[in-house]
């Protein structure tokens, strides 16, 4: 009877197959991660033409200039080690000053290498392809920035770099480093974080060095070719060399996921393990590591933008990668400021009186301008990350980028000098300020940062033109057959 009535009412009756195709549901159109359909040995021509041409003139200015910011390292180290710590402005109650403040800095700067390579690598983010190699380029780099402060701040430097001071090892005063002193669980954390990426690095980089091998060989340049080619390995782009390449590529992703989480960890426990005020909270592990990943990304948006520009790679980082750059800086710059306002709540739960003094001076005391810098800078200026112009708006974004920088580090600024300059004794209470030394050894690291990655932009490619063309339409082989859309 239904039947008949179906049949009657001329309404299709729909089985099977039929029935699926009615209920399947569209597919939404993807981003293009490589623009206006370039072909392979376009994305060739354009990454490896950088390291290839001659040397830009802005390169030679910006290297001229960021030799001469690193010089202020250098003098400020040498002098600190021929004085001696008392050029640091460090006294009591502070005896903690901008070394930790600039080693916490750095160390987070180099976060979103990892995370790239590592975490989207994982979860299959193919958007990532266009910007891991300068990010890990930029995690090595700040490991060697940030590794300076701990190994300076001991005064007597040749002492912290013998064996058994920093690193145990056997000898005959049984001279053993404090295990219980998580400064050294800084040693072993930061210098697995740096082995580590290195490898990462260096493993994404061997089938684009063996291409800068074979090319320059083409074109009879016999000494860079051999140069290349040493540190190629003899990759010869077999079926075997990319088996292995892509098993020891994905172990490493694992392994550096991990590291990701318990590196800042580690490096917040510097200041949770404590007993001071405004220290002692169990928030500060997954806070920082919020915070580095913040900080990172910031980083990596004040360096890629500028190289878009000036190598014009608008087809290789796309309007979708600065979104998505954008939305994870907008994610965890909100997950930042949710941290400072938990801090206050269980400063105010626990009714603590110590620790409620520590955050109202914070907010309203002698260094206010600086935790207000930080709110500004941190919480205020990422939601403009939530409208679509402002993301879109590249010379905005980059401004905004460099106050996410400007703003972390006035957090760890915030939270070492204010909890010790107002400590349990109002007789000891003070006031820091660096000096001289203290200002140039800091932005001299930015020079020495600097000279690292234009090294790096100068002498090795800057995109792993292997990944990138693993994600066009072209690498797809069921591309142009109708399938294209549902595997792509």
């Amino acid at each position: 009877m239904s039947q008949a009535h179906s049949q009657s009412s001329g309404a299709p009756i729909l089985h099977g197959a039929g029935v699926l195709r009615e209920v399947e549901p569209a597919v939404l159109p993807r981003p293009k991660l490589v623009e206006n359909d370039r072909s392979f040995a376009w994305i060739t021509d354009k990454v490896m033409g950088i390291i290839e041409g001659p040397t830009p003139r802005w390169w030679w200015w910006s290297m001229a200039v960021a030799v001469f910011v690193a010089s202020f390292t250098v003098m400020g180290l040498a002098y600190l080690v021929s004085t001696g710590t008392g050029t640091w402005g460090l006294a009591n109650p502070v005896n903690w000053g901008w070394a930790i403040v600039n080693f916490v800095f750095w160390i987070g700067i180099g976060h979103a290498g990892t995370l790239i390579s590592a975490i989207l690598c994982l979860l299959r983010q193919k958007w990532r392809t266009s910007v891991n190699r300068a990010a890990e380029a930029m995690t090595i780099f700040a490991v060697v920035c940030a590794g300076l402060f701990p190994v300076f701040h001991t005064g007597r430097v040749w002492f912290a770099l013998y064996p058994g001071f920093l690193f145990p090892f056997p000898n005959s005063n049984g001279i053993w480093p404090n295990f219980h002193s998580p400064l050294e669980w800084d040693v072993f954390a930061i210098s697995t974080y740096g082995t580590v990426s290195a490898l990462f690095w260096y493993v994404g980089l061997l089938p684009d060095l063996a291409t800068a091998r074979d090319r320059f060989f083409v074109a009879g340049r016999m000494m860079r070719a051999k140069i290349y080619g040493f540190f190629a390995m003899g990759w010869r782009g077999s079926n075997r060399h990319w088996s292995n390449y892509e098993m020891a590529y994905l172990l490493l992703a694992g392994l550096s996921t991990p590291l990701v989480l318990s590196v800042h960890t580690i490096v917040s426990f510097d200041f949770a393990v404590s007993l001071v005020p405004g220290w002692h909270t169990t928030i500060f592990p997954p806070y920082f590591v919020a915070g580095a990943i913040f900080s990172g990304f910031g980083m990596v948006l004040t360096l890629m933008l500028p190289l878009r520009s000036i190598y014009r790679m608008n087809d290789l980082i796309t309007q979708y990668h600065i979104d998505c750059m954008c939305k994870i800086t907008l994610a965890t710059g909100t997950m930042v400021g949710y941290a400072y306002a938990m801090e206050f709540f269980i400063a105010w739960y626990s009714a603590n009186p110590f620790e409620g003094f520590a955050f109202i001076n914070r907010a309203f005391g002698h260094y206010a301008w600086a935790y207000w810098t930080m709110i500004s800078c941190n919480v205020i200026t990422p939601q403009l990350f939530w409208f679509r112009k402002v993301r879109e708006n590249t010379a905005l974004v980059w401004v905004l980028s460099i106050f996410v920088n400007v703003g972390m580090w006035f957090e760890r600024f915030v939270i070492t000098v204010t909890s010790l300059a107002r400590d349990f004794l109002p007789s000891s209470w003070g006031y820091y300020s660096p000096t001289v030394v203290d200002i140039f050894t800091y932005f001299g690291t930015f020079g020495v940062f600097s000279v690292l990655f234009l090294l790096f932009v100068r002498f090795v490619p800057l995109m792993a033109v292997a990944e990138i063309k693993a994600v066009t339409p072209q690498a797809d082989a069921h591309a142009g057959h109708g399938h294209g859309e549902a595997h792509h």
